[in-house]
Order: structure tokens, then sequence, then C-alpha cells
């Protein structure tokens, strides 16, 4: 009887442990898929310029998160709807840039940026010109 009382004790206190590992293996993973989202809202051939298209993009850094090192092939202007990041270009200090601030990436600038609060997530609303069929981001290793 103790010996059966003492083997579900140790079944579920094993069980009860590789639960719990696994919720934070499957968090560590979400969390990491989920730190830089990107939506293409539009995307259309820019009117009299041939093999050229612009995009409109929603971005969102999750708190805490940073971008990977990426370049985007043409030219981007930007618009922080909400929270605030540090952005750090290749060959540039790092210059924060927050909500109701508007900026331009040049084409191929290696950048990335970094959300600067643990709480609040930052929304980048940006739009892109580029040759028609090529990505929108480039990493950089």
């Amino acid at each position: 009887m103790k010996r059966t009382v003492w083997m579900l004790t140790l079944t579920l206190v094993v069980g009860i442990a590789i639960g719990i590992m696994g919720t934070h293996v499957l968090n560590a993973q979400y969390a990491q898929q989920e730190a830089v989202k990107r939506t293409t809202l539009l995307k259309v051939d820019l009117a009299g310029i041939e093999g050229k298209e612009v995009r409109m993009r929603l971005t969102e850094i999750a708190p805490g998160a940073t971008s990977p090192k990426h370049y985007h092939p043409g030219q981007v202007f930007g618009y922080i709807v909400a929270g605030s990041m540090l952005f750090e270009a290749e060959g540039q200090p790092p210059v924060t840039r927050a909500a109701g601030e508007a900026f331009h990436e040049p084409p191929k600038q290696v950048h990335s940026a970094k959300n600067a609060s643990q709480t609040v997530p930052v929304k980048i609303l940006a739009f892109a010109i580029a040759e028609r069929g090529q990505p929108d981001t480039i990493p950089v290793k």
C-alpha cells in the first residue's frame, strides 16, 4: 500500500514537472515568434513608374523585444503610432523615436529597433517604395 502511494506521488510530481517545463518551452517559442509582428495592409503597383510598388505595413514590437538586424531594399517612410523605440542604424548614433514621430529609412540601411518599454508594444505604420517582387525585409547576420 505504501509503495503504491509512493509511486503515485512520484508519478504525479514527475508529471507536474514535465508539464511545467513544456509550458515554459512553448511560451518561450511563442514569445520569440511574436517578438516582431509584421502585417501587410496594402501592396499596389505605383502608377506611372514601371516595376515599382508601394507597400503599407503595420509593425508591432513586443515590450522589451528587439528586431534583428535587417534592411529594406526600398525607401521606407514610417510613423510611430504607439510606444517608443531605440533605433540603431549602422554608422549612426542610436536614436529614440516615440509616438507621433515620422521618419525615413534609405534603401539598404542596416538597422535594428528595440522597444524601450517593458510593458507597452511599439506600433509602426510604414510605407515602402520598392521594386515589385522584392521582399520587404532582408535579415543581416
